[in-house]
């Protein structure tokens, strides 16, 4: 396949995401989305104007796409995804898969019976951080995992997820979700495996008491960003609903019988994520995630050893999320132009969502444990062909 054309779906705050597709072999001949500003905010990606169109349907009627990418937000992952796998458009989903077990799983089979591929860009699988983790543990370094411990320190929170629709349930189910998927999907990916039982507790501590709010439809994240806002109770313009925790933790099973455990604060003043993954023969731990951060590891017994036993470099990358997002948007465009393999899973982002809402029902619900139901065997068996028939 060549001259791949592909429509964007959402021209919001991930819309940079489609400027990395020239570069990958593939051109955007259109687009929908109904904000008036859609036109302007996709020309300023791309650096020329497309048409853009108000609604998926007129996309579909007026465009011959080989694929489309989702970038809207996540409440309607489910439905628009769907729609393009039935026509037969392969599918760049951005993640969350989808806000409920049930979405994903739908999403999941339509792609299955439909044979038309579908690629969710969990980025973080192409971050070096990540991938020199993941290398590190494959190689045995290590021995066999038995422990992933994450803490993901959310300095952004207030700006990222408190003054737009990522503050309601209705919108994401929750935070431990839309955010912790990313995480979830890395920990599963680190250690060979997924949550099979989960528990975990959370709350609404601090942007629960801000009372100045404000309707932000209409703008953007980059529209009101600023570090500058400190300490977090002195933000201003929240959103006016705001009903999901800006603080959880989670701890959980894989099917391996790993142990995990997942904290998130939306409310620190840095913002990086620190895992810890202790194996039979040793642990590893990143001290920063980007550029001039290392993995250290420690595989002798010792004392208090702050740099470990061995320190390896966390390099830089050229793009969005570490240089992530264009490696991660080349995937999508080799898949599916050639088929193959994928370091990202469709599969693995539903058990990370999976994972996600069973914590949320459990911290909503006194910290019960939940089990986190499998996937339909038939389709984890064909994303584990790389969306080939039998």
């Amino acid at each position: 396949m060549t001259g791949l054309r592909v429509g964007v779906v959402g021209t919001g705050a991930r819309a940079s995401l489609a400027a990395h597709l020239a570069p990958a072999g593939a051109t955007v001949v259109a687009a929908a989305d109904p904000a008036p500003a859609a036109p302007e905010r996709l020309a300023a990606v791309l650096g020329h104007a497309v048409p853009v169109h108000p609604g998926l349907d007129d996309l579909l009627a007026a465009e011959r796409l080989d694929a489309a990418m989702v970038l809207t937000p996540d409440d309607t992952h489910e439905e628009i995804a769907v729609t393009l796998l039935e026509a037969g458009v392969a599918v760049y989903l951005e993640k969350p898969i989808a806000i409920t077990t049930e979405g994903a799983d739908r999403i999941l089979a339509t792609a299955h019976r439909t044979g038309t591929k579908l690629y969710v860009g969990h980025n973080m699988r192409h971050m070096h951080v990540v991938r020199l983790m993941k290398e590190i543990i494959d190689r045995g370094d290590i021995g066999e995992v038995k422990a992933v411990w994450c803490r993901h320190f959310v300095g952004d929170g207030g700006d990222y997820y408190f003054k737009d629709w990522h503050a309601e349930r209705a919108r994401t189910t929750g935070l431990l979700l839309q955010k912790g998927a990313h995480d979830l999907d890395v920990i599963h990916w680190l250690a060979g495996s997924s949550t099979r039982e989960v528990v975990a507790m959370g709350d609404l501590a601090v942007y629960g008491q801000v009372t100045d709010r404000a309707d932000n439809s209409g703008r953007l994240m980059t529209d009101w960003y600023s570090r500058d806002v400190w300490p977090p109770l002195t933000q201003t313009g929240l959103h006016p609903t705001i009903d999901v925790e800006d603080i959880s933790m989670l701890t959980g099973r894989l099917d391996s019988g790993a142990l995990i455990s997942y904290q998130q604060c939306h409310f620190t003043p840095d913002y990086w994520r620190s895992y810890t993954v202790i194996g039979t023969e040793g642990r590893l731990e990143n001290v920063g995630d980007g550029a001039g951060g290392e993995v250290r590891v420690w595989n002798r017994r010792t004392g208090f050893s702050e740099r470990g036993d061995v320190q390896h470099p966390i390099q830089a990358g050229t793009g969005g999320h570490g240089g992530a997002d264009p490696l991660t948007v080349a995937e999508f465009v080799r898949l599916v132009r050639d088929g193959g393999p994928t370091d990202t899973s469709p599969v693995a982002a539903r058990d990370a969502v999976a994972a996600g809402v069973a914590a949320t029902a459990s911290l909503r619900d006194g910290a019960r444990p939940r089990r986190v139901p499998e996937a339909d065997p038939e389709v984890v068996a064909y994303f584990a062909r790389h969306q080939r028939r039998a």
